[in-house]
């Protein structure tokens, strides 16, 4: 089997389990595959990270939660040295199939506990990983740790105030409590056992968070309009959205001072 073969085979794998046995999504295959073509999607993110730092996004990068690598490969490719960790073992298994691709490095490794000195990146990158660690504080601070004084950490994560939850991809009540989580998606056909690996996070608690690790130069942005203003309940969620100012994700860029 050629090595193209295999990364495809084992993309398949990999998110045809996550989309479809783990969060039950019904148009699992569409996801599936838009993750075999998953720097394009990053090329974005990219874009929208160099837009938020205010230039060319170079020097060195670690990317906390990396998952399948698609951001690092777009990252070489625009001139920076990045590095990866995630926790998962196939995540970082499908990692070093793309080297071939760049020359990203990849290391297993959580969050709380990162395997690098002192000051060691120019930016830190953490897109839809946060909500996922045992320990938001102990995460930030391990971020905080790495980035070098005058650096840059940029957090994405879902914002526990929306009405929609990003994982499953579904209308959500903000804060509703995980029995009545679990019993909202039985009867919507949907395995319930994801919702204890998420962390329900708000703007005020990211603040802390980094406030705790000695960061206070904060600027929040809005990513994106809320997608849960476009279904049956539009005009009230609409609202909701307009008077409250809430983004339905929380996107922060940090300074180490």
């Amino acid at each position: 089997m050629s090595r193209a073969v295999e990364l495809r085979d084992r993309l398949r794998r990999y998110y045809t389990t996550y989309y479809r046995d783990v969060l039950g999504i019904p148009d699992w295959a569409v996801l599936v595959g838009l993750r075999e073509e998953e720097e394009r999607q990053e090329r974005g993110r990219l874009d929208r990270l160099r837009r938020l730092l205010g230039g060319d996004v170079r020097g060195r990068i670690l990317n906390v939660g990396c998952g399948t690598g698609g951001f690092n490969l777009v990252a070489e490719e625009a001139g920076a040295r990045a590095v990866g960790v995630d926790a998962d073992a196939e995540a970082i298994a499908i990692c070093a199939l793309k080297r071939e691709k760049g020359g990203s490095a990849f290391v297993r490794a959580v969050a709380e506990r990162l395997p690098f000195p002192d000051g060691a990146f120019d930016v830190v990158y953490c897109f839809s990983a946060i909500e996922h660690v045992e320990s938001v504080e102990a995460s930030v601070a391990e971020m905080v740790r790495v980035t070098r004084r005058g650096g840059l950490i940029y957090v994405h994560t879902p914002n526990a105030w929306s009405w929609y939850e990003g994982h499953y991809k579904l209308l959500w009540i903000p804060f509703l409590p995980a029995l009545l989580g679990r019993l909202y998606l039985r009867t919507r056909g949907r395995p319930g056992g994801y919702l204890a690996t998420l962390r329900r996070l708000t703007p005020g608690a990211m603040r802390r968070a980094f406030s705790r690790a000695g960061v206070t130069d904060l600027r929040f942005h809005d990513d994106e309009p809320a997608r849960e203003s476009v279904g049956p309940l539009r005009v009230p969620i609409g609202l909701y959205y307009r008077l409250s100012g809430v983004s339905p994700f929380i996107e922060l860029v940090a300074r180490k001072p």
